[in-house]
């Protein structure tokens, strides 16, 4: 089924992010999974190629255009890369918006450029401990001191978290209980008593550096306060559809690359004298996988043109992330099936495509908590 999403400029961009991947990324990816971490010098090669800050204003350094489908163009083509360790994604489509909707001119000033350049990578820190995707149970608390914040807590599961030279916090203002009271700062590199832990030890996406944040008494400017005090909650929510929209994007690229992939398996191996292929069984699999690959990308690429058009609600943003992951997850595991003995092998692509996106499922919202934002919606 054709696609009519993109245009020709969105498609010159997808060259440039392909040559992109062959060149800088792709003949390192192995090296950096044993590392752990990508170097900066990737980050800045993304910012001379113009793969940072698409949406930010041009007198920043930016692309100067508020089209996520170029977003989504980088995340199709690093999702059929399994390219998982540069996450442009997270910097452009899930932190960038609060940075070129929320900050004052004067923040703006300071952080975009070095945003756009590679030079200053971002994160976001939600998640803690003992907070998941439950947002209304943070306990990282910043305590007004007049002309500066005292932040105190830890996050983790932070991705970019050891690169990270600014990451937006979220912290509780006020002693208030529940959703009120959440405020977003931004904590920059070096800030005495901001400390990383250690690089955590993931089952997939190893070159994707994700950490714990400690926050010990730190000093944050007043004017590092990003939005509203008190209105973190709301900036959140405001946010979130557009990172769940990136999520199911990346995902349904990724379950039909695998598809692609293993279709060119099944047809070249051979068992019992003939193509895998020729089993009615495998081809039964290959239709059941294109049938939910076709709808769902039908359905994504409709939540797309909605929300560049300013119409997806967190409803059908929440929709499609829980279907999308599930749907990669699932022919994930069915294409590593299908290629026996060898989809266990990590040096084939399939088995490594398993580890790397199973957490797609998990971060940036539960599917069990998208699908309570479905139900609440519906029965409400």
């Amino acid at each position: 089924m054709k696609r009519d999403l993109y245009t020709a400029d969105h498609e010159a961009f997808r060259e440039t992010v392909r040559t992109f991947l062959a060149k800088e990324v792709l003949p390192h990816h192995e090296r950096w999974e044993k590392d752990g971490i990508v170097p900066r010098e990737v980050w800045r090669a993304a910012g001379r190629q113009g793969l940072l800050g698409p949406a930010v204003p041009e007198e920043y350094g930016g692309g100067g255009v508020a089209d996520f489908r170029y977003g989504a163009v980088i995340a199709e083509e690093f999702a059929r890369a399994g390219a998982s360790g540069l996450a442009i994604g997270l910097h452009n489509d899930i932190v960038g918006p609060y940075l070129t909707s929320l900050a004052t001119a004067e923040q703006k000033r300071r952080w975009l450029p070095g945003f756009c350049t590679g030079e200053t990578i971002t994160a976001i820190a939600m998640t803690e401990p003992g907070a998941g995707s439950d947002l209304q149970g943070l306990r990282t608390t910043a305590e007004d001191r007049g002309d500066h914040w005292v932040l105190s807590g830890s996050k983790t599961f932070i991705s970019n978290g050891i690169l990270a030279d600014l990451v937006v916090v979220v912290a509780r203002t006020t002693p208030e209980g529940g959703a009120k009271g959440l405020s977003l700062l931004v904590v920059e590199r070096g800030t005495p008593g901001f400390e990383r832990g250690r690089n955590l030890d993931k089952i997939g996406q190893k070159a994707q550096d994700t950490a714990e944040l400690f926050f010990d008494g730190v000093r944050v400017p007043k004017e590092n306060l990003l939005g509203e005090l008190h209105g973190g909650f709301g900036h959140l929510m405001a946010h979130l559809p557009q990172e769940r929209l990136s999520i199911a994007v990346a995902a349904v690229a990724a379950a039909e690359h695998l598809l692609e992939v293993t279709t060119r398996y099944v047809k070249e191996r051979e068992a019992f004298g003939r193509p895998l292929a020729r089993l009615q069984h495998v081809r039964f699999e290959i239709a059941e996988m294109a049938t939910e690959c076709a709808v769902t990308r039908t359905f994504v690429d409709r939540c797309v043109a909605e929300h560049i058009g300013g119409g997806l609600d967190a409803v059908h943003a929440a929709m499609a992330k829980w279907w999308a992951t599930e749907l990669q997850k699932r022919v994930a595991d069915r294409c590593l099936q299908l290629h026996g003995g060898y989809g266990y092998m990590s040096e084939y692509p399939v088995a490594k495509a398993f580890t790397d996106g199973r957490i797609q499922t998990i971060y940036g919202g539960t599917t069990e908590i998208m699908k309570e934002i479905i139900g609440r919606s519906l029965l409400s």
